[in-house]
């Protein structure tokens, strides 16, 4: 089972999720993807995730950004895999500067980024990784989140690091061969 999770102020309706799923179908696998829509408060959020994947086994995590700091999270927690798509390293430090209103890109729906939310997304960070779990994806011109602390954080995992891009990862249709081997891979 894949399941992708997207990033900050994001949905399943983003672009990469899309993606993947239709990759997913055409592939003949569909039913093996999920996306669910995250919560903007992150204890809701791996709520909604682990009641969508309890009981079953061989899951791996494709996170982007925001999504790629839970799939870490999940992925130790619950001795899995997760691919990491320009992933957030630190959230609580990072979207400090977007404290205040917020509205998900996709659905409008409104709501405010408080200091309860960076705590929360604090409480989840890990300190220390397992390597072999990940398969990291970045791109270098990615102009939110600096790409060499990703490469840095998951040194000794699998990385692709494509030069050029941005954060949406302009890429990442030419990966989706080696995503799908990744999750299969690691499911064993």
């Amino acid at each position: 089972m894949i399941v992708y999770l997207h990033g900050f102020n994001s949905s399943p309706q983003s672009h990469k999720a899309q993606a993947l799923g239709r990759y997913m179908e055409q592939q003949g696998i569909g039913e093996e993807y999920a996306c669910p829509a995250l919560p903007p408060p992150a204890a809701d959020a791996i709520r909604t995730i682990e009641k969508l994947t309890a009981g079953k086994s061989g899951v791996c995590f494709v996170g982007s950004s925001l999504g790629g700091f839970y799939a870490t999270y999940l992925a130790e927690k619950h001795d899995a895999s997760a691919v990491l798509i320009n992933p957030a390293i630190d959230p609580h430090v990072g979207l400090r500067a977007y404290l205040g209103p917020q509205q998900n890109l996709h659905t409008g729906e409104p709501y405010v980024l408080t200091e309860a939310h960076l705590k929360e997304w604090e409480k989840l960070y890990v300190p220390r990784i397992t390597p072999g779990r990940y398969l990291l994806i970045v791109e270098t011109g990615d102009e939110v989140l600096d790409y060499r602390r990703a490469v840095a954080r998951y040194a000794g995992a699998e990385q692709r690091v494509v030069p050029g891009g941005d954060h949406s990862l302009q890429s990442f249709p030419e990966h989706l061969d080696r995503i799908l081997e990744f999750a299969r891979a690691t499911a064993l």
